[in-house]
């Protein structure tokens, strides 16, 4: 029996927590024991005193995020246990283990059932951040368990929840390591390597989550001009130059993303003249630019964190990919994303192709895409199905 301080529910409200959704929200709840404080683990009871679940509570639309619907401590083991899951599911589908590729997505938030938690594994450094207090607090053990579990094949882990830890919560994290430390920030991705920086980059130094499409899109590049917008690091870049494509012109608004981006496709195409690269403003660089593209990548930051700023995002998706259908001749295929989670799909697609229609363009559908399956989506938790992409042949 666990005594962890009890939150209870209002009567009727304990219905999505047995459907298994991670979620308690503020107007679910009818009262919480005393001096609690935010991060602190919780039970949680419906109203009529039965146990429901174990998690962290917050402040915020979402008071509790729930650990595990069985009456159990949530420690070290929890976390060995919890990784350990997660680990094996990325040895079923040959992340982890192989030779061509040695950065995966090793936890995924609640999509691994640990909402507020995520961990990329880079070439035997793990990166974490924490998006809740609660596994803020838990980062030191969540180092412990990682080390169990990976043994010698943990050189690192990395906490970089400097940025991601709510700001009402008075916590002022600093990133730094936890466990070991490398210098080496080159990692592997179907083959190509290319150079991850933990330390200043953003998310946890690389957009892991696009590796199938950065591979879609290799095998349409063959004898196209790409233009690559926000490019970050220039993983589509560098892919579809393996793809063949006859030049490739990537743009980001930072310096520092561009200088990356640059290395990178240095370190797989030394000497190749195909490719250039531009710090500059995405709308800036496509209405002053004449060049006209076969292939375009828009593959912006997330417009929309909530859904209160949902109308200006969806005029920003229409404004983009119009400048998209401007840009690319008859005959190209344009690859645009959202990785916005308050914009839905069905929201995207209409924003997209009210765009076609307003730039005068004819186009099909080639591919639906979405997030990799190192990025799994809960069954109970669809909300977490946030990236969505389109492949389009514009005539």
């Amino acid at each position: 029996m666990i005594n962890y301080p009890k939150v209870y529910l209002k009567k009727g409200k304990e219905h999505s927590i047995k459907r298994f959704h991670p979620w308690i929200f503020s107007g679910a709840v009818s009262r919480v024991d005393e001096g609690l404080e935010e991060g602190d683990l919780v039970s949680v009871y419906d109203a009529q005193d039965e146990f429901l679940a174990v998690g962290h509570i917050a402040i915020g639309s979402i008071v509790v995020r729930i650990l595990s619907f069985e009456e159990r401590e949530i420690n070290l083991d929890y976390w060995i246990e919890k990784i350990k899951s997660a680990c094996d599911l990325r040895k079923a589908i040959d992340l982890y283990g192989n030779e061509n590729n040695n950065v995966f997505r090793l936890v995924h938030g609640e999509g691994d059932g640990l909402p507020g938690l995520i961990i990329d594994f880079y070439a035997g450094t793990a990166v974490i951040q924490c998006h809740s207090v609660g596994m803020y607090l838990h980062r030191e053990e969540i180092a412990e368990a990682l080390q169990t579990i990976f043994g010698a094949d943990l050189k690192a882990v990395f906490d970089k929840s400097e940025g991601t830890i709510p700001f009402k919560s008075g916590i002022e994290p600093e990133n730094g390591y936890l466990f070991g430390e490398t210098e080496s920030f080159t990692a592997l991705e179907n083959g190509l390597k290319f150079n991850v920086d933990w330390l200043k980059g953003q998310k946890t130094g690389f957009f892991i989550d696009q590796r199938e499409n950065r591979s879609l899109l290799e095998h349409y590049s063959k004898g196209r001009s790409v233009l690559n917008m926000f490019c970050y690091t220039g993983g589509f870049s560098f892919y579809a130059m393996r793809g063949g494509a006859e030049l490739v012109h990537s743009v980001d608004s930072s310096a520092r993303a561009i200088e990356i981006t640059k290395e990178n496709v240095e370190m797989n195409f030394p000497g190749d003249n195909r490719h250039d690269a531009f710090a500059e403003d995405a709308f800036k660089y496509m209405d002053e630019t004449s060049q006209k593209y076969d292939l375009i990548v828009l593959d912006p930051p997330a417009f929309a964190k909530h859904k209160k700023v949902l109308d200006n995002a969806l005029k920003g998706y229409k404004r983009l990919n119009r400048k998209g259908f401007e840009q690319i001749k008859p005959g190209g295929i344009l690859f645009t994303f959202s990785c916005s989670q308050a914009v839905s799909k069905e929201d995207f697609r209409k924003t997209v192709f009210v765009a076609a229609a307003n730039a005068g363009r004819t186009v099909r559908v080639l591919h639906q895409l979405t997030q990799p399956a190192d990025h799994p989506v809960n069954i109970f938790h669809p909300e977490g199905e946030y990236l969505k992409g389109l492949v389009l042949y514009v005539e």
